[in-house]
């Protein structure tokens, strides 16, 4: 994957003299020391990290810890203390006023907490504001404001006013006109927080899809950590205006980096995060479709199975043989295709934990995990689903269905 935007020790203290402050930092002195002896307030420091260019970047933590002021970096809201940001190689720290504006204007954009809109504006005109301040023409920028009005499923809003919409319709709105520049980097910060519980949920999954069709790098602010693992593909957690830890969901939730970051998680729930593709098991003993029932009784005995999957050439699902039945068909002297039940439940490698939990309950085979050709990637056991609600690892035992 390309590297969209690197940040090298970038550190940002908010004082009249910021620079002087660093060397009381690097001793380790605590941040409200520091306040309390200077009047200086360290908001970041020494952060670096990559993001790749179509990631969703979520930069987690709690009240204090530096997450909005590193993301107000990135656009130079708020202009670093010291350290570099690099996106696409350039170091925007350097840019000059012409090359700054031009970089907020083209590259990257910003979804506020709290919606940001003009209330005398309608739909249309908000969508439409940083177009028409670029100076584009009036039928353009309607037909592109237009067209992302579509994207976040506000079609038939055009002409309404802000305070005649709901609150997830609002960020729907803020959401539209960043993307209505086109930008290379969409920067959010806490843009659900507001929302009502449900809203919000809608939302989050309002944002997968939109970033599943446009993929935009996206660099999301939160305090939530079930929305930041549910959002992110990799996610970093900060602490005191450090951070702490960068990983992906599955990575941080299984090797935590201190103390901190496990009391953190703590509570997360797992069933949310975690997806197929991350608690299947590789199925031990598969059976061709053009083998006998000899060898798939064969296959059963060397795995210590009491079934098999069968599958045809390409390692395409095509069903199960018990031990039962491969015994009953030889004796009936049928073949395995005539005897294999086809009654098998399969599942999306990207499906949720908590979506498989009455599935496999109801089941009496375990799921298959197949992608979108219908190829064999894995299997699901009741235990598997039991062991990632818990933080411990629960041994695995024999694969038996």
């Amino acid at each position: 994957m390309t590297v969209k935007l690197k940040l090298e020790n970038v550190s940002k203290i908010f004082g009249s003299r910021p620079k002087k402050i660093i060397p009381m930092v690097e001793k380790g002195v605590p941040k409200e020391e520091i306040l309390a002896k200077t009047g200086h307030t360290v908001g970041v420091y020494n952060a670096s990290m990559e993001i790749m260019e179509g990631e969703t970047f979520v930069i987690m933590g709690l009240s204090g810890s530096g997450k909005s002021t590193l993301i107000r970096c990135l656009n130079l809201l708020n202009r670093p203390t010291s350290g570099a940001i690099y996106v696409d190689g350039e170091n925007v720290v350097d840019y000059n006023k012409t090359q700054l504006k031009y970089y907020r204007q083209k590259k990257i954009a910003m979804v506020f907490q709290h919606f940001g809109l003009f209330s005398h504006r309608t739909v249309l005109e908000n969508i439409e504001y940083g177009l028409e301040i670029r100076g584009m023409s009036k039928n353009e920028r309607q037909e592109i404001a237009q067209k992302h009005l579509e994207t976040v499923g506000l079609k038939g809003y055009e002409n309404q006013y802000p305070d005649e919409l709901s609150g997830g319709m609002r960020q729907r709105v803020g959401i539209a006109r960043a993307l209505a520049n086109d930008p290379d980097i969409l920067l959010m910060d806490e843009p659900f927080s507001a929302l009502d519980p449900l809203i919000r949920r809608e939302m989050q999954l309002e944002l997968l899809d939109i970033q599943n069709r446009l993929q935009k790098t996206i660099i999301f602010i939160t305090h939530d950590v079930n929305e930041a693992f549910k959002i992110g593909d990799r996610v970093a957690v900060m602490k005191n205006g450090k951070v702490e830890q960068i990983g992906t969901p599955e990575e941080i939730l299984e090797n935590p980096a201190s103390s901190y970051i496990s009391e953190f998680i703590r509570d997360i729930d797992r069933t949310k995060i975690l997806q197929a593709e991350h608690i299947m098991s590789k199925p031990n003993g598969l059976v061709s479709l053009k083998d006998g029932l000899n060898v798939a009784i064969q296959v059963m005995r060397e795995n210590g199975n009491s079934s098999a999957f069968v599958v045809d050439r390409k390692r395409q699902l095509q069903g199960i043989i018990t031990i039962d039945q491969a015994i009953e068909g030889m004796k009936q002297k049928k073949s395995l295709q005539e005897t294999m039940s086809k009654d098998v439940n399969t599942v999306h490698p990207e499906e949720y934990v908590q979506d498989l939990i009455q599935q496999v309950l109801d089941s009496k085979y375990p799921l298959v995990v197949t992608d979108e050709e219908g190829t064999m990637k894995g299997m699901i056991l009741r235990v598997h689903v039991l062991a990632s609600l818990i933080s411990d690892p629960v041994e695995e035992p024999e694969q038996k269905a």
